[in-house]
């Protein structure tokens, strides 16, 4: 079973919510971050940070990628072309 905890937290009069220290440091968030919220009908659970959503997605999607990255591939063209240049 999951280990939960359960947080009260209060909205200030600015709309802003203080995450506990404990929270944060769990979480890997530093202050300036972008924080990721997923609202639907039952509540809204946090997701985590911008960059670490990111990362969840990639490794989600990781398995149905085929073959070499598009970067690694665009990489190998540019440097045949940078070759091609110091030939010529």
């Amino acid at each position: 079973m999951t280990d939960v905890k359960t947080y009260a937290l209060r909205l200030e009069q600015s709309g802003r919510i203080l995450l506990p220290a404990e929270l944060r440091k769990k979480l890997g968030l530093t202050p300036g971050e972008d924080v990721i919220l997923n609202v639907d009908d039952d509540g809204v659970t946090l997701a985590g940070s911008r960059l670490a959503v990111v990362r969840q997605i990639q490794e989600r999607l990781r398995p149905y990628l085929q073959g070499s990255s598009v970067v690694d591939e665009l990489l190998a063209e540019r440097r045949a072309e940078g070759k091609a240049e110091d030939l010529e």
